[in-house]
């Protein structure tokens, strides 16, 4: 089976199984309720399309690393659709945390619907998740079963951890970056992990090759974070569908900004003034940029990106799959958006 073939095949089912477990919802009473998370997963209401949907990475990671074992990937897509549910409710939630207006080009939830409606739809769709894992027991045995289910709900666990970082970071002063990494592993890279891990245990791996594909998920997830901090400062706002000026105004402590805090220069000293606003957002990017925030950013993430290609080639991954797994990662590791 050529990789084109493998992909075409993976992704609709994903889709077909994220519909089916998101069906639970779809009763006369709570029909409007149902829309609304439709509607953030991209399948309805004005602008839906495949953009609207996002690119389904994290079942991805998960189905290719169950065929890369040399197992079927077909029995794993309750965890996949699991992880994408979860994903979802967090994306849901740190919209409303953030006041994001926009999420892939379109209205948050919680613009659109109001932060109540959103919080529940947030909510479901983390019951959902889990309503799907539970379905894992009818294809595989109750101990690799339950071994999967605690490593996601590990994960969950520590979504929450990053998130509560993340935040709290926002208002604290004296943070230097060795600050900046537990809130990356758990915001970003835990889920990631999981999904690698789990794939692997699906996958019948041995121990030694599921911690390697755990290390894969980790190291990219935060490659992939260093990188969105990247984008987030000197990214395309147009390619991005959402404000590249949001870390800087909102005084978010990502990878660049903890730089410039510890260079103490005058972008250390005009963040120490206050509130940055809208207008100011382009001098200080370049300001960083300039005290070698840009570089030192590009660098990280590089060497994010050998520590997760190297854990990746110790899983020796089979196959297509493992070629497409390779593939998956460099597009994720270079993209512009």
């Amino acid at each position: 089976m050529s990789l084109k073939v493998l992909t075409e095949s993976i992704l609709p089912a994903i889709e077909y199984e994220l519909q089916r477990q998101v069906a639970r919802l779809d009763e006369p009473r709570t029909r409007p309720f149902y829309e609304m998370l439709t509607y953030h997963l991209g399948w309805t209401g004005e602008g839906a399309s495949p953009e609207a949907s996002g690119k389904r990475i994290r079942p991805l990671l998960l189905l290719l690393t169950t065929a890369a074992c040399k197992a079927g990937w077909k029995p794993a897509l309750p965890a996949a659709a699991a992880v994408e549910l979860i994903h979802n409710f967090s994306l849901v939630h740190d919209d409303i945390q953030d006041k994001s207006d926009l999420r892939r080009g379109r209205p948050t939830v919680w613009k659109k619907y109001r932060e109540a409606h959103a919080i529940n739809v947030g909510d479901s769709l983390f019951i959902l998740a889990h309503l799907s894992l539970s379905e894992l027991k009818d294809k595989f045995t109750a101990e690799v079963a339950l071994k999967a289910e605690a490593v996601i709900d590990r994960a969950c666990l520590d979504l929450t951890r990053g998130q509560y970082l993340d935040m709290s970071y926002e208002s604290q002063s004296g943070l230097t970056i060795q600050d900046y990494w537990p809130m990356a592993a758990g915001k970003t890279a835990a889920l990631l992990s999981a999904c690698t891990q789990v794939g692997a245990i699906l996958g019948n791996a041995d121990e030694s090759t599921q911690e390697a594909y755990r290390d894969f998920g980790h190291y990219l997830g935060l490659a992939f974070q260093v990188h969105d901090d990247y984008l987030g400062i000197w990214g395309d706002n147009a390619l991005m569908g959402k404000s590249t000026d949001s870390d800087l105004v909102t005084g978010k402590k990502s990878l660049p900004v903890l730089y410039g805090l510890g260079k103490n220069g005058l972008f250390a000293r005009r963040r120490d003034e206050g509130p940055v606003s809208a207008e100011e957002v382009r001098t200080l990017a370049e300001q960083l940029a300039r005290e070698g925030a840009k570089a030192f950013t590009q660098e990280t993430a590089d060497q994010m990106t050998d520590l997760a290609l190297q854990s990746l080639r110790q899983a020796n991954p089979q196959a297509e799959a493992g070629e497409e797994l390779f593939e998956l990662a460099n597009q994720l590791l270079n993209r512009q958006s």
